[in-house]
Protein backbone atom coordinates (compact mmCIF):
# COMPACT_ATOMS: atom_id res chain seq x y z
CA UNK A 1 0.00 0.00 0.00
CA UNK A 2 1.21 3.58 -0.66
CA UNK A 3 0.65 6.65 1.07
CA UNK A 4 -1.99 7.90 -2.03
CA UNK A 5 -3.73 4.52 -1.38
CA UNK A 6 -4.05 6.09 2.31
CA UNK A 7 -5.03 9.37 1.05
CA UNK A 8 -7.99 7.59 -1.03
CA UNK A 9 -9.29 5.59 1.85
CA UNK A 10 -9.38 8.73 3.89
CA UNK A 11 -11.17 10.92 1.17
CA UNK A 12 -13.80 8.21 1.28
CA UNK A 13 -13.96 7.90 5.19
CA UNK A 14 -13.68 12.13 5.07
CA UNK A 15 -16.26 12.62 2.39
CA UNK A 16 -14.01 15.51 0.96
CA UNK A 17 -10.95 15.14 -1.68
CA UNK A 18 -9.02 17.79 0.03
CA UNK A 19 -6.76 15.53 2.02
CA UNK A 20 -2.92 15.30 1.89
CA UNK A 21 -0.04 13.79 3.79
CA UNK A 22 3.01 14.66 5.92
CA UNK A 23 5.66 13.05 4.32
CA UNK A 24 5.51 9.69 2.16
CA UNK A 25 5.97 6.01 3.43
CA UNK A 26 7.39 3.55 0.92
CA UNK A 27 4.64 0.89 0.00
CA UNK A 28 7.25 -1.78 2.28
CA UNK A 29 7.21 0.72 5.25
CA UNK A 30 4.93 0.73 8.21
CA UNK A 31 3.54 3.43 11.14
CA UNK A 32 2.61 7.23 11.04
CA UNK A 33 1.05 8.90 8.61
CA UNK A 34 -0.39 12.36 9.72
CA UNK A 35 -3.24 13.27 7.36
CA UNK A 36 -5.17 16.61 6.94
CA UNK A 37 -8.21 17.36 5.20
CA UNK A 38 -9.88 20.63 4.18
CA UNK A 39 -8.32 23.46 5.72
CA UNK A 40 -5.90 21.28 7.65
CA UNK A 41 -3.98 20.27 4.62
CA UNK A 42 -2.43 24.03 4.80
CA UNK A 43 -0.30 22.94 8.23
CA UNK A 44 0.86 19.76 6.40
CA UNK A 45 4.16 21.11 4.93
CA UNK A 46 4.86 22.19 8.55
CA UNK A 47 4.33 19.27 9.87
CA UNK A 48 6.43 17.25 7.80
CA UNK A 49 9.41 19.62 8.20
CA UNK A 50 9.74 18.26 11.66
CA UNK A 51 11.41 15.22 12.69
CA UNK A 52 10.94 11.69 12.63
CA UNK A 53 11.50 8.51 14.48
CA UNK A 54 11.72 5.25 12.99
CA UNK A 55 12.64 1.77 13.67
CA UNK A 56 14.01 -0.43 11.08
CA UNK A 57 16.16 -3.34 10.45
CA UNK A 58 19.21 -3.41 8.33
CA UNK A 59 20.90 -6.58 6.31
CA UNK A 60 24.36 -6.59 5.98
CA UNK A 61 26.30 -8.34 3.04
CA UNK A 62 23.58 -7.66 0.61
CA UNK A 63 23.38 -4.76 -1.77
CA UNK A 64 20.10 -3.95 -3.61
CA UNK A 65 19.06 -1.62 -6.26
CA UNK A 66 16.80 0.45 -4.40
CA UNK A 67 18.77 0.19 -0.95
CA UNK A 68 15.74 -1.46 0.85
CA UNK A 69 14.53 -5.48 0.29
CA UNK A 70 11.94 -4.87 -2.52
CA UNK A 71 15.07 -4.28 -5.23
CA UNK A 72 17.23 -6.59 -7.24
CA UNK A 73 19.99 -7.66 -5.45
CA UNK A 74 23.18 -5.90 -6.96
CA UNK A 75 25.63 -7.39 -5.01
CA UNK A 76 27.01 -9.94 -2.10
CA UNK A 77 29.70 -9.80 0.59
CA UNK A 78 31.48 -12.02 3.17
CA UNK A 79 30.26 -10.74 6.54
CA UNK A 80 31.90 -13.71 8.80
CA UNK A 81 34.71 -11.23 10.19
CA UNK A 82 32.62 -8.54 10.89
CA UNK A 83 32.49 -7.59 14.44
CA UNK A 84 29.68 -5.56 16.67
CA UNK A 85 32.17 -3.10 17.53
CA UNK A 86 32.60 -2.40 13.84
CA UNK A 87 29.17 -2.16 12.81
CA UNK A 88 28.92 0.23 15.96
CA UNK A 89 31.62 2.53 15.06
CA UNK A 90 30.38 3.07 11.36
CA UNK A 91 26.90 4.57 12.55
CA UNK A 92 28.23 6.49 15.15
CA UNK A 93 29.63 7.96 12.10
CA UNK A 94 26.47 9.07 11.18
CA UNK A 95 25.30 10.91 14.51
CA UNK A 96 24.89 14.67 13.71
CA UNK A 97 24.81 16.63 11.29
CA UNK A 98 26.35 14.72 7.88
CA UNK A 99 25.98 14.39 4.34
CA UNK A 100 24.14 11.90 3.33
CA UNK A 101 23.12 10.66 -0.75
CA UNK A 102 19.69 9.89 -1.16
CA UNK A 103 18.86 6.39 -2.72
CA UNK A 104 18.66 6.18 -6.26
CA UNK A 105 14.78 5.07 -6.60
CA UNK A 106 13.77 8.06 -4.02
CA UNK A 107 11.40 10.66 -5.08
CA UNK A 108 13.85 13.49 -5.30
CA UNK A 109 13.47 14.83 -8.92
CA UNK A 110 15.98 14.97 -11.18
CA UNK A 111 15.55 17.59 -13.95
CA UNK A 112 11.69 17.20 -13.10
CA UNK A 113 11.48 13.81 -13.39
CA UNK A 114 11.32 11.89 -10.04
CA UNK A 115 14.90 9.49 -9.50
CA UNK A 116 12.48 6.12 -9.18
CA UNK A 117 10.72 6.68 -12.74
CA UNK A 118 14.43 7.55 -13.93
CA UNK A 119 15.82 4.41 -12.57
CA UNK A 120 12.80 2.16 -13.69
CA UNK A 121 13.39 3.55 -17.17
CA UNK A 122 17.01 1.89 -17.42
CA UNK A 123 18.98 5.28 -15.88
CA UNK A 124 21.66 4.97 -13.81
CA UNK A 125 21.03 7.85 -11.33
CA UNK A 126 23.21 9.01 -8.53
CA UNK A 127 21.45 11.52 -6.55
CA UNK A 128 23.67 14.60 -4.83
CA UNK A 129 24.44 14.16 -1.31
CA UNK A 130 22.43 16.82 1.41
CA UNK A 131 22.63 17.80 4.73
CA UNK A 132 20.82 15.67 6.73
CA UNK A 133 20.38 15.87 11.13
CA UNK A 134 20.84 12.29 12.84
CA UNK A 135 20.11 13.44 16.18
CA UNK A 136 19.37 9.41 17.80
CA UNK A 137 20.67 6.34 15.79
CA UNK A 138 20.59 3.38 18.44
CA UNK A 139 21.40 -0.76 18.07
CA UNK A 140 18.90 -2.16 19.14
CA UNK A 141 20.34 -5.83 18.89
CA UNK A 142 22.39 -7.43 16.16
CA UNK A 143 22.15 -11.05 14.98
CA UNK A 144 24.47 -12.68 13.62
CA UNK A 145 23.34 -15.42 10.96
CA UNK A 146 25.06 -17.70 8.12
CA UNK A 147 25.21 -15.10 5.28
CA UNK A 148 24.04 -12.02 6.74
CA UNK A 149 24.03 -9.46 9.59
CA UNK A 150 20.95 -8.08 10.80
CA UNK A 151 20.91 -4.83 13.27
CA UNK A 152 17.87 -3.28 14.49
CA UNK A 153 18.05 0.49 14.84
CA UNK A 154 16.15 3.45 16.07
CA UNK A 155 16.71 6.70 14.39
CA UNK A 156 15.15 10.42 15.00
CA UNK A 157 15.88 12.25 11.98
CA UNK A 158 15.21 15.58 10.04
CA UNK A 159 12.73 15.63 7.39
CA UNK A 160 14.95 14.46 4.08
CA UNK A 161 16.77 11.88 5.89
CA UNK A 162 16.69 8.38 4.36
CA UNK A 163 17.54 5.25 6.56
CA UNK A 164 18.16 2.89 3.54
CA UNK A 165 21.16 5.25 2.85
CA UNK A 166 21.91 4.48 6.67
CA UNK A 167 21.82 0.72 5.73
CA UNK A 168 23.35 1.24 2.13
CA UNK A 169 26.33 3.28 3.82
CA UNK A 170 26.87 1.39 6.64
CA UNK A 171 27.60 -1.91 4.27
CA UNK A 172 29.32 -0.01 1.56
CA UNK A 173 31.60 1.48 5.05
CA UNK A 174 32.02 -2.20 5.70
CA UNK A 175 32.84 -3.35 2.56
CA UNK A 176 30.27 -6.07 2.00
CA UNK A 177 26.79 -3.90 1.00
CA UNK A 178 23.70 -3.54 3.23
CA UNK A 179 20.03 -2.86 2.64
CA UNK A 180 16.93 -2.02 4.93
CA UNK A 181 14.21 -5.31 5.24
CA UNK A 182 12.11 -3.18 7.55
CA UNK A 183 10.90 -0.14 8.63
CA UNK A 184 8.04 1.78 10.95
CA UNK A 185 7.54 5.09 11.59
CA UNK A 186 6.58 5.86 15.11
CA UNK A 187 6.39 9.99 15.23
CA UNK A 188 6.33 12.48 12.63
CA UNK A 189 6.72 16.14 14.73
CA UNK A 190 4.61 15.50 17.57
CA UNK A 191 2.47 12.91 16.14
CA UNK A 192 3.24 9.29 17.74
CA UNK A 193 1.52 5.80 17.35
CA UNK A 194 -0.69 6.68 20.46
CA UNK A 195 -3.12 9.02 19.23
CA UNK A 196 -3.48 7.01 15.57
CA UNK A 197 -5.63 4.88 14.15
CA UNK A 198 -5.67 1.68 12.05
CA UNK A 199 -6.93 2.14 8.35
CA UNK A 200 -9.77 -0.63 9.73
CA UNK A 201 -10.56 2.00 11.86
CA UNK A 202 -10.15 4.89 9.15
CA UNK A 203 -12.65 2.71 6.77
CA UNK A 204 -15.36 2.28 9.51
CA UNK A 205 -15.12 5.99 10.62
CA UNK A 206 -13.57 4.31 14.03
CA UNK A 207 -11.88 7.56 14.89
CA UNK A 208 -11.96 11.75 15.97
CA UNK A 209 -10.60 14.32 13.49
CA UNK A 210 -7.71 16.71 15.77
CA UNK A 211 -9.60 20.25 16.03
CA UNK A 212 -7.01 22.53 13.53
CA UNK A 213 -6.46 24.24 16.93
CA UNK A 214 -5.07 21.61 18.86
CA UNK A 215 -2.66 20.71 15.56
CA UNK A 216 -1.38 24.42 15.66
CA UNK A 217 -0.73 24.06 19.41
CA UNK A 218 1.20 21.12 19.25
CA UNK A 219 3.32 22.27 15.56
CA UNK A 220 3.86 25.97 16.98
CA UNK A 221 4.46 28.24 19.58
CA UNK A 222 1.02 29.55 20.52
CA UNK A 223 0.37 33.23 20.32
CA UNK A 224 -2.74 34.71 22.00
CA UNK A 225 -4.15 37.28 19.77
CA UNK A 226 -6.12 40.45 21.32
CA UNK A 227 -8.92 41.41 19.59
CA UNK A 228 -7.58 44.54 18.68
CA UNK A 229 -4.37 42.49 16.88
CA UNK A 230 -7.24 40.47 15.36
CA UNK A 231 -9.16 43.70 13.41
CA UNK A 232 -5.08 44.27 12.32
CA UNK A 233 -4.84 41.40 10.85
CA UNK A 234 -7.82 41.78 9.32
CA UNK A 235 -7.37 44.93 7.43
CA UNK A 236 -3.58 42.95 6.63
CA UNK A 237 -1.54 44.79 8.75
CA UNK A 238 1.15 43.44 10.48
CA UNK A 239 1.44 42.86 14.66
CA UNK A 240 4.10 43.70 16.55
CA UNK A 241 6.97 41.31 16.39
CA UNK A 242 6.67 37.57 18.08
CA UNK A 243 8.90 37.02 20.97
CA UNK A 244 11.71 34.51 18.56
CA UNK A 245 11.54 34.17 15.17
CA UNK A 246 10.43 30.92 14.04
CA UNK A 247 6.63 30.81 13.10
CA UNK A 248 3.81 31.23 15.81
CA UNK A 249 0.60 30.53 15.92
CA UNK A 250 -1.86 33.25 16.44
CA UNK A 251 -4.66 32.08 18.54
CA UNK A 252 -7.92 33.58 19.32
CA UNK A 253 -9.51 34.21 22.92
CA UNK A 254 -12.19 30.90 21.83
CA UNK A 255 -9.21 28.89 20.70
CA UNK A 256 -9.27 29.37 16.83
CA UNK A 257 -6.50 29.27 15.10
CA UNK A 258 -6.41 32.52 13.38
CA UNK A 259 -3.20 33.06 11.22
CA UNK A 260 0.35 31.37 11.56
CA UNK A 261 2.78 34.59 11.57
CA UNK A 262 6.45 34.79 11.26
CA UNK A 263 8.82 37.37 11.99
CA UNK A 264 9.71 39.79 9.21
CA UNK A 265 11.19 43.18 8.73
CA UNK A 266 10.72 43.47 12.72
CA UNK A 267 7.32 43.02 12.50
CA UNK A 268 5.30 39.71 12.89
CA UNK A 269 3.16 39.01 9.17
CA UNK A 270 1.12 36.80 8.34
CA UNK A 271 2.09 33.57 6.25
CA UNK A 272 -1.39 31.82 6.14
CA UNK A 273 -4.59 33.32 7.56
CA UNK A 274 -7.21 30.71 8.43
CA UNK A 275 -10.43 32.48 10.44
CA UNK A 276 -11.91 35.74 9.96
CA UNK A 277 -9.41 37.68 12.02
CA UNK A 278 -12.54 40.07 13.37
Amino acid sequence: MTSHDVVAIARRALGTRKVGHAGTLDPMATGILVLGFNNGTRLLQYIADGDKTYQGTMVLGIATVTDDAEGEIISTGDVSHITDAQIETELAKMRGRIMQRPSSVSAVKVDGERAYDRVRAGEVVELAAREVTISQLDILEIRHLNATIEVDIEVTCSAGTYIRSIARDCGNALNIGGHLSSLRRSRVASFGLDQAVTLTQLKNNEFTVLPLSDVARATFAPRELALDERQELSFGRPLSPNPTDGIYAGMSGDNQLIALLANKDGLAKPIAVFTAAS
